[in-house]
């Protein structure tokens, strides 16, 4: 059985490299614990985009085949002998998806994603970067409300939390204080860049016309 289901693989890859539609590929997965979802989401993707007209069992098998390295190696291994001996329940790629988040995901997603959101901080990134992060992290936490604009306003720079905070009608949801933060933010650095052009400028200009 394990010959068939790799037989069907290198069928099916070889007839995705005639597909026109342009898909990002997996990237292997060895078995590392953050990296779950990551690699969930993406053979997720890839099979709705390029392989869901493919029968199931041929999906596990594309699936498991981007498992390498690592414990996941031994994992698939193991999975796959018990497939041929019939003696797994996984027939579905749904079922093999809920069966790498259970065994190699973390005891709880909610609490990592906690601890992430306690943690994350704007630092030099630009605002947007740091929106777009905060609501990856944010999905999944249980955080919501006053609580959640609370850890935003955290990790937000200072000088824009404290201009936006000092505005005549001041944020007050987690969707205003995103998307005031972004704004002001890029205001910011383009006021910036426009300082530095015309600094540059009058600088020639002095040199051009100088004494």
């Amino acid at each position: 059985m394990i010959a068939t289901l790799q037989q069907q693989v290198n069928t099916m890859l070889l007839q995705q490299q005639g597909s026109r539609v342009e898909v990002a590929r997996p990237q292997v997965f060895s078995g590392k614990m953050e990296e779950v979802s990551a690699f969930v989401n993406a053979v997720r993707l890839y099979i709705r985009m390029k392989i869901t007209e493919k029968v199931e069992v041929t999906q596990v098998a594309w699936v498991l085949s981007y498992m390498q390295g690592g414990i996941a190696e031994a994992w698939k291994d193991n999975l796959l002998d018990e497939l041929a001996k019939e003696e797994s329940e996984v027939e579905l790629a749904e079922q093999l998806f809920a069966k790498i988040r259970n065994d190699f995901g973390e005891t709880s997603e909610e609490e990592r994603k906690i601890e992430q959101l306690r943690t994350i901080e704007q630092g030099g990134r630009t605002c947007n970067e740091y929106v777009q992060e905060f609501k990856k992290v944010a999905r999944g936490s249980g955080y919501e409300g006053r609580p959640l604009i609370k850890e935003f306003k955290r990790g937000l720079n200072g000088a824009i939390r404290r201009k936006l905070a000092k505005t005549e009608e001041p944020p007050t949801t987690i969707g205003e204080w995103q998307e005031r933060a972004v704004r002001l933010d890029r205001n910011q650095r383009q006021s910036r860049a426009e300082e530095r052009v015309l600094g540059r400028n009058v600088g020639l200009s002095q040199t051009s016309f100088g004494p």
